[in-house]
């Protein structure tokens, strides 16, 4: 297994940031096999979706909406609403598998792998990137 730790700055607000084009270079030239991406942070998520038409707004405005950024969380350190944050890998998964087919990966049209991070607290992340060959 190859794996490889890229660094991602997310800011100081919650985002959604395409790392696609990382992921696609991990794995350019390695032939079939299977691609895990994981966030190892408490606070932060994988999801695969559409970006750029409104969909990550869309995404953000979910989870607080689900998530709301309140005094309700007994998790009370950092930011006002932070406990939810920690909640947020529960529903915004911290990994994904994606196959690769001949060096490339194998996502649909409108598919892009993005990190969601609501954890304005914390403004780089780490992903580790890991090529499994078939």
């Amino acid at each position: 297994m190859r794996s490889e730790v890229i660094t991602v700055q997310t800011g100081s607000r919650p985002t959604v940031r395409d790392i696609t084009a990382e992921a696609e270079r991990f794995v350019s030239g390695q032939g079939d096999g299977l691609l895990h991406v994981f966030v190892p942070h408490a606070t932060a998520g994988l999801a695969i979706i559409e970006t750029g038409s409104g969909s990550d707004d869309d995404l953000l405005r979910a989870i607080d909406d689900l998530l709301p950024t309140d005094d309700r969380w007994r998790h009370r350190h950092g930011s006002p609403g932070h406990g939810r944050d920690h909640v947020l890998p529960a529903f915004v998964p911290p990994y994904a598998t994606l196959p690769v087919l001949d060096g490339r990966l194998a996502l649909g049209t409108w598919q892009s792998i993005c990190l969601v991070d609501t954890n304005g607290d914390n403004p780089s992340r780490k992903v580790r990137l890991s090529f499994l060959p078939g």
